[in-house]
């Protein structure tokens, strides 16, 4: 063990993070890179679904895919599932690691209690920051809106925080951890995320494209089998304005940076292209050296949609004639639809969900903020 943590300290040997990482997305994953800064090896539990209906309320993802979609994150060496919500010394002395990291946000039970409030008080606890910007809660909310003015135009935003706010159960219940706010993206937070190594001269690069929207257990599970064809993985992420002339409604729900951010947290994931055309031309083939392209062959169109586009030529058209196309079978059936199908199904669950999360988040910052005040 050696080095220094983010906030100064001593890194620890193995070190543990924990939560539901319902929807999977480049938040929980910024999470995880900030607590893999810590230690050595990062462990992470993961909750089960009956734990979590208990805190919370319904997953959207169910524990087979949320423990699958944590372990793919590149800086998470183990996975613990069925780990309890409230973490205790007792489970972090159980798989040998020397304190739990959060992020500087409350998690509380379905009685309000801080769940880290043991290993708080044993000094068993290190914080690291919560990304602004995103949240399962703003993502659920986003799909819940049903336009796509969530991340196309500044002044829209206030809509978006309005139908939010109409989530709570009273006009001042905002939560100052899961409010509507936007993701500011930035050349740092893109470095952080990213591996940095171009290919070798050696190495087989393989190409693929989508909008890789809501990114779930099928795209992982179709870049996984992407990278088996060769050494170095290339993701062209599909324009939000692309995406949506296919798909229109209110896709993507991520805007681009969200969803490159996502992708780049996968360890399949080499590099990505901002703004992929949708045709797969010479010149992209070329310029990246580009010796195989793939596609899902459970989901043909790469928006992600199961119906192409129409009046659109065929994107692999030049991959095709090179001799460098390629199906592959993601062994899964999710989409981006489906997972929006699960929210519109339960809407009102979810709602309900959204409301209690708000409303006793606000509480406890409320109480935190008097503290503050009578020091």
């Amino acid at each position: 063990m050696s080095g220094l943590a983010p906030d100064g300290h001593p890194k620890g040997n193995r070190v543990w993070a924990d939560g539901c990482y319902d929807m999977v997305h480049f938040g929980h994953a910024n999470q995880l890179r900030q607590a893999k800064q810590f230690g050595q090896k990062l462990i992470v539990g993961v909750h089960n679904d009956e734990e979590i209906r208990i805190h919370k309320g319904p997953p959207v993802f169910n524990e087979q895919e949320r423990y699958r979609m944590v372990a793919g994150i590149k800086w998470v060496d183990e996975v613990v599932e069925n780990a309890p919500y409230v973490t205790t010394v007792a489970t972090l002395d159980e798989y040998s690691c020397d304190f739990c990291i959060h992020g500087d946000d409350i998690t509380l039970t379905a009685d309000g209690k801080d769940t880290y409030q043991e290993v708080k008080d044993q000094k068993r606890y290190r914080e690291c920051k919560r990304t602004c910007g995103v949240s399962t809660t703003d993502l659920v909310g986003r799909m819940l809106l049903l336009t796509k003015n969530h991340h196309t135009q500044d002044e829209h935003i206030e809509q978006h925080v309005e139908r939010a706010r109409s989530l709570s159960t009273d006009n001042v219940a905002m939560s100052p951890w899961t409010r509507v706010s936007r993701f500011i993206p930035t050349t740092t937070t893109i470095l952080e995320f990213a591996e940095g190594r171009p290919p070798k001269p050696t190495d087989k690069v393989v190409y693929v494209q989508g909008s890789f929207d809501l990114f779930h257990i099928g795209h992982l599970a179709f870049l996984e089998k992407a990278k088996e064809m060769g050494d170095y993985l290339i993701v062209g992420i599909l324009s939000d304005q692309t995406v949506n002339q296919y798909k229109g409604s209110n896709h993507p729900i991520m805007s681009i940076h969200e969803r490159v951010l996502s992708v780049l947290a996968y360890k399949p994931v080499n590099e990505v292209v901002f703004g992929a055309p949708y045709e797969i031309t010479a010149d992209i083939l070329d310029q990246f050296n580009v010796q195989a392209v793939v596609n899902g062959f459970r989901d043909r169109d790469p928006t992600g949609d199961n119906t192409p586009p129409p009046h659109t030529d065929d994107p692999f058209a030049e991959a095709k004639r090179r001799g460098i196309y390629h199906e592959v079978d993601s062994g899964s059936n999710m989409t981006t639809d489906l997972i929006i199908k699960r929210i519109i199904t339960h809407r009102l669950e979810y709602e309900t969900r959204n409301k209690k999360k708000e409303k006793k988040e606000a509480d406890v910052a409320a109480a935190m903020n008097s503290v503050k005040v009578g020091e």
